[in-house]
């Protein structure tokens, strides 16, 4: 990447920089503070920086205070929170299908996640407020609580919409807590060898992949699966309380040592106190997005529930709230919000914005028919439940691998750009095209493996490229928190829209390709059918049936495929803006980092 004066190549060039500084704070002395940081000039400047929030600073004096013993056990510990989180999103995707067949809505299995994405994604900006407000710790340990409760919630429900609702809260925490997490990271490592670090401390998934199916299939015929959730809201916070503990001690340590800068006593009433924080997590604006998302995108998951589809009034209305509340959001964030909920200065970048979009194109793409992926793999290919989560799970393994030899790429070549287009966007795109004609039921499930590696290899590049490059975008540390959360906000609610099509196609579609194939003798349990996974299960392999509901789901996959090879046009497009910078070199962290 070009610097300033064009010279040096790993130098950042000061119009990036401009481009993404808070415009509330003084301009000259923040633009001046991050390019002194890229250049290296404060690389060992062992004071707090006072122009930064209260949680970077208390950041920056933890990094600042501790040893590299402790920087490594920091490290240990967080590793095995990424292993215990593994396990709990691993058991709790490979339940879902028999959670919602309990209640007689399999097809309803993307219904559950769009509220959830659609929040979990929002709120990642409010987490971001909390990280860099009240410090890191304050939010991770929010996280857990969240992901815990939801946990518990589902465990004791009784019923779909129960079962959603738990869902806001789980998928807030766990998604929160590794959110969290690569904040931590992104604290500690210098930008140069980050995504290595990420990679290496996502390397848990490795083993997970493999447990997840196990255990599953362990509670399903045993204690089931309510247990299964209940084992979980006891194991997480337990492994992840002591990585609170680590934090908040080496904090107190550096408030002893005199790194953490005094600050005045605030003299704020609790309703100032209280009126401050609506304002500065702009409450109403989280409001307005979460509400203007779940109205839109929910009907496309319901219509087929209403007696008459899209003309019900229900879903008419959602549609107009959805579109109402989205605009009243733009209106809000334009007009009246003292502190803006999304950073649109940050997003004039166009390597900040090209790496949102290209976030969002993976999982909208990734969504379209991943949902489905292990109701698939057993009805069609016959596998049980531990075999279909083996081969879903080695999508896992395999984005693994990924993000270590791009993290490896990263360290010595300094460039993330290069990787992702003649890489990771081929491999995508293939995979996924080959899907598309390996997935009737005469084809060998080798083929099916193969498109998943290729697939998946290509997910595991773009997911450490894109945090890379949005970080590198970012310049300074006071950025760290929202830029991540920026992105993940592209990729939840791309989720969120990629949940909406499957369950639109599943819904309109299956429907008739089982009244298509089934026998008439069948044709009256259609709904049934349509309505539980353990039903299609039951038919005997090999019967006219069974065969039939083969080929349902098959046509049905045909049309989920060709709309997630579709969405890469715009990730393409969002890829070749980025500029191509360099990050060797570039600092942006103080104290002990990798």
């Amino acid at each position: 990447m070009a610097s300033k004066n064009s010279p040096p190549a790993d130098a950042i060039d000061t119009k990036e920089i401009s481009t993404i500084h808070d415009p509330e704070q003084d301009t000259n002395s923040e633009l001046k503070h991050s390019v002194d940081k890229v250049h290296g000039n404060a690389a060992n400047d062992q004071s707090v920086d006072t122009n930064f929030q209260t949680g970077v600073q208390n950041a920056e004096a933890i990094t600042i205070a501790w040893s590299p013993r402790a920087l490594i056990v920091a490290y240990v510990v967080i590793w095995f929170v990424y292993f215990v989180q593994g396990i709990v999103t691993g058991v709790s995707g490979a339940l879902l299908p028999y959670v919602t067949s309990d209640f007689s809505a399999h097809s309803l299995i993307p219904t559950t996640g769009v509220l959830s994405q659609v929040i979990g994604g929002v709120t990642n900006l409010c987490i971001a407020k909390i990280l860099d407000i009240f410090g890191r710790p304050h939010g991770f340990l929010l996280c857990v609580a969240l992901a815990t409760i939801g946990l518990v919630m589902a465990a004791s429900c009784n019923g779909v919409e129960a079962y959603a609702a738990s869902q806001v809260f789980y998928t807030v925490g766990i998604n929160g807590l590794g959110y969290c997490l690569s904040v931590f990271i992104a604290d500690t490592s210098s930008l140069r060898h980050r995504g290595l670090m990420q990679a290496l401390l996502n390397s848990p998934y490795i083993i997970t992949a493999w447990l997840a199916g196990p255990i599953s299939t362990s509670f399903l015929d045993g204690s089931g699966w309510r247990w299964a959730f209940g084992m979980e809201s006891i194991v997480l916070p337990g492994v992840a309380l002591p990585l609170f503990g680590v934090f908040m001690y080496h904090y107190r340590k550096a408030k002893r040592e005199g790194i953490v800068p005094a600050r005045p006593k605030s003299r704020r009433t609790f309703w100032q106190s209280t009126v401050h924080y609506v304002h500065e997590f702009d409450l109403i604006g989280l409001l307005l997005i979460s509400a203007g998302f779940a109205f839109f995108l929910l009907p496309f998951n319901l219509y087929t529930m209403e007696a008459k589809g899209w003309g019900s009034a229900m879903i008419i209305c959602f549609l107009i709230f959805g579109v109402l509340f989205i605009a009243a959001f733009v209106v809000w964030e334009k007009f009246f919000a003292r502190v803006s909920l999304t950073p649109w200065a940050i997003l004039r970048d166009r390597t900040v914005l090209g790496t949102c979009m290209v976030g969002f194109s993976l999982f909208v793409s990734t969504a379209c028919w991943n949902q489905y992926f292990s109701s698939y793999l057993q009805v069609v290919n016959g596998l049980d439940v531990t075999d279909a989560s083996y081969v879903v799970q080695s999508g896992t393994v395999v984005q693994i691998i990924a993000n270590i030899v791009t993290g490896v790429v990263i360290s010595f070549t300094g460039r993330y750009k290069p990787i992702s287009v003649f890489l990771a966007f081929p491999l995508i795109v293939l995979g996924t095209s080959l899907l598309i004609y390996f997935r009737e039921p005469t084809r060998y499930l080798g083929y099916i493996a193969m498109c998943n590696i290729f697939i998946n290899f290509g997910f595991g590049i773009l997911m450490l490229t894109v945090e890379i490059g949005i970080l590198a975008a970012a310049a300074a540390q006071q950025y760290f928190a929202i830029t991540i959360a920026l992105l993940n906000l592209f990729t939840y609610i791309g989720n969120a829209i990629g949940f909406t099509i499957s369950s639109a196609i599943w819904q309109g579609t299956l429907p008739q390709k089982l009244a298509l194939h089934l026998p008439p003798e069948d044709q009256g349990n259609l709904t049934t059918i349509f309505g539980s996974i353990e039903e299609q299960l039951g038919y005997e392999w090999g019967s006219p049936t069974r065969l039939a509901i083969q080929h349902a789901y098959a046509d049905t996959w045909r049309f989920l495929l060709i709309t997630s090879v579709s969405v890469w046009i715009v990730g393409l497009v969002s890829m070749l803006v980025w500029k191509n910078m360099n990050v060797k070199g570039v600092k942006q962290n103080k104290g002990y980092v990798v």
